[in-house]
């Protein structure tokens, strides 16, 4: 009995552990969005709420390395187990640097629409990256949470996707800063905006990949597409 009680115990700090860090990808979403709705409709209220609560996020980052810590420690865990504690830890590292990236964002929106030369097409840009890499990041979060690898591969081309975007988004901006010096500085800010975004799908993919490694025991970091779909296909 006081095995099994041991064995319970050790589940218990499991799915607890797998919670918080759900909750804290539930509050990192929210980040995200916010920090969009603050630079479309120059929300600068919404955007300091989004910049103040970045330091929620990272205490969650530490409290939840303390709790994986305390139960490697305690409970010498191994097999999927461990691999499980090992994705938790890379998984809230991905999520504070994307709470960093829609911070930032956030503080960006009031210099841009403070400069006062806004081009509505370019924040459109900026918005359906935002929405791809928002996906992105759900769709992770869901897996992790359902330990279901079946979007990894999506979620690879949607960083295709994003890294493309990106990448148009860099060129017409520099088509209208030659066009028009005088927007140089408002739309460095937006490419600063457009870049953090990248580095959210960056984020959201390992987050996806984390969960192969978790559940399949496969690392597929710096891998191809093709090859991720061969790791995640079932037999």
């Amino acid at each position: 009995m006081p095995q099994e009680h041991t064995f319970k115990q050790f589940d218990t700090d499991l799915e607890n552990m797998r919670a918080r860090v759900l909750q804290m990808g539930g509050l990192v979403e929210q980040q995200i969005s916010q920090a969009m709705d603050a630079l479309l409709n120059a929300d600068f209220d919404l955007a300091d709420r989004v910049v103040a609560n970045d330091h929620i996020i990272n205490g969650m980052e530490v409290g939840i390395d303390e709790d994986c810590a305390q139960i490697i420690a305690r409970r010498q865990p191994t097999a999927s187990d461990l691999r499980m504690i090992i994705a938790a830890i890379k998984t809230i590292t991905d999520l504070e640097r994307i709470g960093d990236e829609a911070a930032k964002i956030a503080r960006m929106s009031r210099e841009i629409h403070e400069s006062g030369r806004i081009v509505p097409v370019r924040l459109n840009q900026i918005s359906f990256m935002n929405e791809i890499v928002l996906e992105m990041l759900h769709r992770a979060l869901d897996g992790f949470a359902r330990l279901d690898v079946s979007d990894t591969v999506l979620i690879a081309r949607k960083d295709r996707e994003v890294d493309e975007e990106y990448h148009l988004v860099l060129r017409n901006l520099i088509t209208y800063m030659m066009e028009d010096p005088r927007t140089i500085k408002n739309f460095i800010d937006i490419m600063f905006v457009a870049k953090s975004i990248e580095r959210i799908g960056d984020h959201s993919r390992n987050i996806s990949e984390y969960i192969v490694y978790m559940v399949k025991g496969k690392d597929i970091r710096h891998t191809t597409i093709d090859e991720i779909e061969q790791h995640v296909t079932p037999n």
